[in-house]
């Protein structure tokens, strides 16, 4: 699928197919029917193989019964040879028996199967009661190499942790020091099971007002480097509600269906993560026993997205992405607009004299490992030149000039603004640079990213690359228009939003309908025989797209 050309709210669009494998709960509220219910609330087709079937409702269970082991692989093999799936979320498995057939099932679906399913497990053993779903332990070693993304609840964690003996537990009070276990059992448990872990901490009530949940990240393709193996702590307001039967069923199964979407596997955690908190601020009570979650459809509160925190090697929580105060950045003056990124000076001044009143000076140095010391420090003074020929042009014309990357250059010569990638977001001193006044520009390439920009309260965050891009090597597949149209509707209330990536003239209509506020160029307007008048015709249209009932206008022209 192309996520491009990916639009859930069509009708006419093919959704893809999501497998849900676990108990039947007649009451509605977990197991499969609250999959396939999140399912077709998210815009996938739910698919079910049912291991158990229960008689049940808000208040009691009275009857189990466990499918037989031949009608567990025949829904299987059947849904295979006509309904193959993107992503599978399994839950509750009723016994070892279980547990090894579906290993042999997923193993043969690997080897057989051209396209490998992104797999879930919820290790269903432990509610968030504590109370048991099993009267043994199950021993899910068999799935090792075949799942991507472990989602225990605290229960079940220190159950799995204590049964393949990765650690010793205590009973502390410290609330640091059980977090500190928490993230390390959950790292213990990916090194097992070879894949990433999100352990959730609704059960947690030692964590208070918030719910912290501990994800662990590994090898995550079309993400960036730096939020590649690594952990993190998600944390959300703990929400008072007795409407939570099926939280945790409901989470991991949203996560298969943002995955069936394309997205990478952090920005379908998080993406879960609001969908819950949504569903649990909206629950609703239907008998005299605890409620359902709300489906909600996709999620557009920023509000119930959770905040993101890296863990260092201590296991402590850093302060790298700890919300900023409104404000702490300048703002920008005015629209964006159509907003070249340029690496030449001769381009940029002409830019300018045409009229352009945002502009980013990407200057980079050389790599060169043989280049001797002498060699480093011309091109590093050149480069010094260079950022403060571009700060003074940028004040002669009385434009918006963002510096990308060289924060310290910027503070230096006191640019207008800086604009920073999430690598540099990781080093870079926030602090010092909103103490001068500069304006803070920031880089995203997911939800996820775009999150983390959220949270440092920049002057604008930047989407992308929305088309394919020979600008810059990425580790990111192109967002598309779909996911760009998404990434307005979440943000574009709270910040100016700018698209980049592989935009021209052909393709800026498209991209002013998604929503976005402003949209960046890099070749369309470096790369033109004359880049002046090239900034002009997309300037041109881009009022003529955005503001139709205003009087269209090109800036005008300098001399």
């Amino acid at each position: 699928m192309n996520s491009s050309t990916f639009v859930s709210e069509s009708i006419t669009q093919t959704p893809p197919i999501v497998w849900t494998i676990a108990g039947s709960d007649s009451g509605g509220g977990a197991g499969i029917q609250a999959d396939l219910l999140t399912m077709q609330d998210l815009s996938c087709h739910g698919c079910s193989v049912i291991t158990t079937v229960t008689a049940q409702n808000s208040v009691s269970v009275s009857l189990v019964e466990t499918v037989s082991e031949s009608m567990l692989l025949a829904q299987f093999s059947s849904l295979l040879v006509d309904l193959p799936p993107v992503a599978i979320k399994i839950g509750l498995l009723a016994s070892q028996a279980q547990v090894d057939i579906l290993a042999d099932c997923l193993t043969q679906m690997r080897a057989t199967q051209k396209i490998v399913p992104f797999v879930v497990l919820d290790p269903v053993m432990v509610a968030s009661s504590g109370a048991n779903f099993n009267s043994i332990d199950l021993d899910f070693s068999p799935l090792i190499g075949l799942i991507d993304l472990l989602t225990p609840n605290q229960h079940e964690l220190k159950r799995l942790c204590s049964q393949y003996a990765l650690a010793q537990y205590c009973d502390v009070d410290n609330k640091v020091a059980q977090q500190q276990q928490m993230i390390c059992d959950a790292k213990l448990l990916s090194d097992t099971f070879k894949c990433n872990v999100l352990a959730k901490g609704g059960d947690a009530q030692w964590q208070q007002q918030y719910a912290i949940d501990v994800y662990v990240s590994k090898n995550v393709k079309g993400a960036s480097i730096t939020h590649s193996n690594a952990v993190f702590m998600l944390s959300s307001q703990r929400i008072a509600t007795t409407n939570n039967h099926g939280s945790g069923c409901t989470l991991s199964s949203a996560i298969a269906c943002f995955i069936a979407h394309e997205f990478v596997i952090h920005d379908a955690i998080v993406l879960a993560k609001a969908y819950v908190n949504k569903g649990l601020t909206l629950g609703v009570s239907l008998g005299q026993g605890p409620g359902v979650l709300a489906r909600t459809g996709w999620p557009a509160d920023l509000g119930m997205m959770p905040s993101i925190n890296l863990v260092s090697s201590d296991y402590r929580a850093q302060d790298r992405f700890k919300p900023a105060p409104l404000n702490s950045f300048k703002a920008v003056h005015q629209s964006l607009g159509i907003y070249p990124v340029l690496d030449d000076l001769g381009i940029l001044k002409n830019v300018l004299k045409a009229g352009c009143k945002t502009v980013q000076y990407r200057a980079k140095l050389a790599t060169n490992t043989d280049a001797d010391t002498d060699t480093d420090n011309r091109q590093r003074l050149t480069l010094e030149a260079n950022i403060i020929e571009a700060i003074k042009l940028g004040r002669e014309y009385h434009a918006q000039l963002f510096i990308n990357d060289h924060w310290q250059l910027a503070i230096k010569h006191g640019a207008f603004g800086v604009h920073l990638g999430q690598e540099d977001l990781l080093i870079a001193d926030l602090t010092a640079i909103a103490a001068t006044g500069m304006a803070l520009g920031l880089s995203s390439h997911s939800y996820f990213e775009a999150l983390l920009a959220h949270q440092c309260s920049p002057s604008y965050i930047a989407l992308g690359h929305i088309f394919a891009t020979t600008t810059k090597q990425m580790p990111s597949a192109p967002q598309g228009l779909s996911k760009l149209k998404r990434y307005a509707s979440l943000f574009a209330r709270h910040y100016p939003t700018v698209a980049i990536g592989g935009i021209n003239l052909n393709n800026l209509e498209q991209i002013a309908e998604t929503g976005v506020g402003d949209a960046a160029v890099v070749r369309a307007v470096t790369m033109a025989d004359d880049p002046a008048k090239a900034y002009r015709a997309l300037h041109h249209k881009w009022l003529q797209l955005t503001r139709p009932l205003a009087k269209a206008c090109s800036p005008q022209e300098g001399v």
